[in-house]
């Protein structure tokens, strides 16, 4: 079974501001001589592109059933003789020789997906040659306080409106804490503030895959107010870059949306405060995000207060066996 189905392969091949990017960059890093690992080489396109561009030798990884059809590929393109496919995660894997360029996508709609960030720490560390070229390079995280109307009715409209004369609290509380991607097309006529920088990776110095950052804006506009949303910029190589911004031309990432518990009417000149944070334990990403909306830059009126976390959008008895 393929670990996304063809088409998901086939929209990701598609999306030509991701994929020329990234086309552009392996371009830039294979000579020759290169020996290039790919991990999460899905249908193989890196791997191709490689051996397209010189590489004397390519190390294709992936745990899913879709390197099969990356077998299938390097084969009908000429490339079977160069390229090792290796149906397996990355990091249980040894190779005979070090890689002088890793290139690698496991990202989801930011890059803090499955086990994409221990894989590129691993990698680089026991599998890159000392100062190899690795694609990306980083990442930029940014966010800004947003109406996102559509968005949040989706979400928390079902539980809001009584339905049926019951009281649908504890699943609006689980729907308030939990993230997913914008259902709506946002645009910086949309934002409160302008977006700011919470978080930067340099894949080259990485050493953990958790990520934080603090951020404060004073509103520049009155409306009503849903939550964050989220995206990044993508540092491919010094000179190489492409982003999932709102108000961007689309991507297949799109961006993503922290609800608030309530929406907030601001008014201009508000002061709004928040924290996100991301850490990784075992296999799930537990992601807490926290506001604070003071009036006019008064710190002793505070408008919201939010505490959420994903934890509490998990099934109960698998936040007690988390706790205990």
């Amino acid at each position: 079974m393929l670990g996304y189905d063809i088409y998901a392969y086939g929209r990701m091949v598609r999306d030509r501001i991701r994929t020329d990017a990234y086309v552009e960059a392996l371009r830039k890093a294979v000579g020759p001589n290169s020996v290039v690992l790919d991990i999460g080489t899905g249908v193989g396109i890196w791997a191709l592109l490689a051996c397209k561009f010189g590489a004397r030798k390519v190390y294709a990884v992936d745990p899913n059933d879709a390197i099969q059809v990356a077998r299938e590929l390097a084969a009908v393109n000429g490339y079977a003789d160069r390229i090792e496919f290796i149906q397996n995660l990355s990091t249980r894997i040894t190779l005979p020789e070090k890689a002088d360029v890793l290139v690698t996508d496991m990202h989801g709609i930011v890059p803090m997906f499955e086990q994409h960030l221990p894989a590129i720490i691993d990698a680089r560390r026991r599998l890159l040659v000392p100062g190899g070229k690795m694609i990306p390079k980083g990442e930029t995280l940014w966010a800004a306080p947003v109406a996102a109307s559509e968005c949040y009715e989706q979400v928390m409209h079902p539980w809001d409106d009584n339905a049926y004369d019951l009281d649908w609290g504890p699943a609006r509380h689980v729907a308030a804490n939990d993230w997913f991607g914008v259902k709506q097309e946002l645009t910086t006529a949309d934002f409160f503030a302008e977006g700011k920088s919470w978080a930067t990776i340099e894949y080259e110095t990485l050493d953990s895959p958790n990520v934080s950052g603090d951020l404060s804006w004073i509103a520049t506009r009155p409306g009503t107010c849903h939550g964050l949303v989220v995206w990044f910029d993508t540092q491919l190589t010094a000179d190489i870059s492409f982003s999932n911004a709102p108000g961007r031309p689309k991507t297949i990432f799109g961006q993503a949306f922290f609800p608030w518990s309530e929406p907030v009417s601001l008014s201009t000149n508000d002061t709004i405060s928040a924290t996100l944070r991301c850490d990784l334990v075992d296999n799930f990403h537990l992601w807490r995000w926290q506001a604070t909306v003071h009036s006019q830059g008064n710190t002793k009126e505070v408008k919201a207060d939010f505490r959420q976390s994903n934890f509490f959008s998990m099934p109960l008895e698998q936040r007690i066996a988390r706790r205990n």
